[in-house]
């Protein structure tokens, strides 16, 4: 099993030199179009829970207005954890923070998966306007988590920056022990 995904290159010009695909990403005007994508989905989210969602939620009865109620907390959790991540991210490649500064700062940053809410019980039930956000919600993270993960920098802790996961974290703690027997 591999540590971290192999997001670096070796630059052919360069002998030795090894380029980060994360830090590559991050000062491309790739990141600036997924950053400006991110922030869209967190204000058409808002207007939509403000707006159109609080009707609808209105019309809905029993078990869907609880499962409307957890899945739009949920969206908007993950959106602020997403929100967080990119504006690190920004502050970054904008110089305001060091990548040091951004590490600590990204610690506290949870990108974790909480079950995919279309599997449960009553998800079709929901507003379409809501399902379609949770839906967006989730393609954003989960490349939101990949490029995270590109940019674990060589020696960095990969375990740091995974979602919580306890499995995960139990593998990382078996194989920092044994590294220690070698």
């Amino acid at each position: 099993m591999k540590d971290k995904p192999s997001f670096e290159f070796r630059d052919v010009n360069a002998e030795g030199v090894t380029v980060s695909f994360g830090e590559r990403f991050q000062a491309s005007t790739q990141f600036d179009r997924v950053f400006k994508e991110g922030m869209a989905l967190v204000e058409r989210t808002a207007g939509y829970l403000d707006g159109d969602g609080r009707k609808a939620s209105k019309a809905l009865n029993g078990q869907a207005t609880v499962l409307y109620t957890t899945e739009s907390m949920r969206l908007t959790t993950r959106l602020l954890d997403l929100a967080s991540w990119l504006l690190i991210r920004r502050a970054v490649k904008d110089g305001e923070i060091t990548e040091v500064e951004a590490q600590i700062k990204r610690a506290r940053v949870k990108l974790q998966s909480l079950g995919r809410p279309s599997h449960i019980r009553g998800f079709g039930d929901l507003p379409d306007g809501l399902q379609k956000l949770i839906e967006e919600s989730f393609a954003l993270h989960d490349r939101i988590v990949q490029l995270d993960l590109a940019m674990v920098r060589p020696g960095e802790d990969l375990a740091a920056v995974l979602p919580s996961n306890p499995v995960g974290a139990q593998i990382s703690r078996l194989q920092q022990a044994f590294a220690k027997l070698n």
